[in-house]
């Protein structure tokens, strides 16, 4: 795929997370649009995946560690054919398969049900184990939260995968600066990431998480990387692709109105050109 129809898949991924967080009147509208480049190469160019076929052992992984940005995933989801984009607007409600986090048994493409801050990447660095374990040859992917890695489980997890050379996890960190509270300079500074993570023996990749060059760049680099775990350190905008959502830490979890709905629906519309 190009990247002028990545750019428009991404696009209407940001409209499913719009409709999604509307539809439901809560969830996490931020940090699913700064996710949403990054979600669409994995699921449009980078992984090794068949939505006819779920389940397939020998298909690539990913793990959502921030998992309540499950809106900009499960869409991401359903515009790849894991299951109707309609039913995006279903979600969060009573019944629905599309709970406000991500659930392995229930949601077709989801690899590892999350949401408890900071446990995904040990699911993570699990399956790349496995694999190796095994003898199987497909790759390990788990998106983190530069707020969640604050926890101290990520750095266990992030040990373990440095000291066992895991070559087939490739962790990548959404650095939009803000967590719920605010700033994460000014929360609890996980800065500098990047020498965190090359301090425990990955690879790092430092990038503008909402440019397509450099995702592509980066996913190519980290496959070819031998001998360590590849950390890619994604620099994006919270709330990006609607105006007045972006950089802005009340976007965090919250759902728009009719009328910012309208607003924002509007934006996307203009977008895709």
């Amino acid at each position: 795929m190009d990247k002028q129809k990545l750019e428009k898949t991404a696009n209407e991924v940001r409209k499913g997370i719009i409709r999604a967080v509307h539809s439901a009147k809560s969830g996490h509208p931020g940090g699913s649009l700064s996710a949403a480049d990054i979600y669409t190469y994995l699921y449009f160019e980078e992984m090794n995946i068949d939505p006819k076929n779920p389940k397939d052992p020998d298909r690539d992984r990913f793990v959502l560690s921030k998992g309540h940005t499950a809106p900009g995933f499960y869409s991401a989801l359903a515009n790849r054919g894991f299951f109707p984009v309609e039913d995006l607007t279903t979600l969060r409600h009573l019944g629905s398969y599309l709970q406000g986090h991500p659930d392995m048994k229930h949601i077709p493409g989801v690899d590892m049900s999350s949401g408890s801050l900071g446990q995904g990447l040990s699911a993570a660095v699990g399956m790349a184990l496995a694999a190796r374990l095994d003898n199987k040859s497909y790759r390990t992917y788990c998106l983190c939260g530069d707020g969640e890695i604050e926890e101290g489980q990520i750095w266990e997890a992030a040990m373990f995968a440095g000291a066992r050379k895991l070559d087939n996890l490739c962790v990548i960190v959404d650095n939009n600066n803000l967590q719920i509270d605010g700033p994460i300079s000014e929360v609890c500074s996980p800065y500098p990431i990047d020498k965190k993570f090359e301090a425990f023996n990955f690879h790092v990749i430092n990038i503008d998480g909402n440019n397509f060059d450099e995702i592509k760049k980066a996913f190519d680099e980290a496959k070819a990387t031998k001998g360590m775990p590849t950390a890619i350190i994604a620099k994006t905008v919270k709330g990006k692709g609607v105006s007045f959502m972006e950089d802005q830490v009340g976007w965090h979890g919250k759902a728009p109105n009719d009328e910012e709905f309208e607003k924002a629906m509007a934006e996307l519309e203009r977008a895709a050109g």
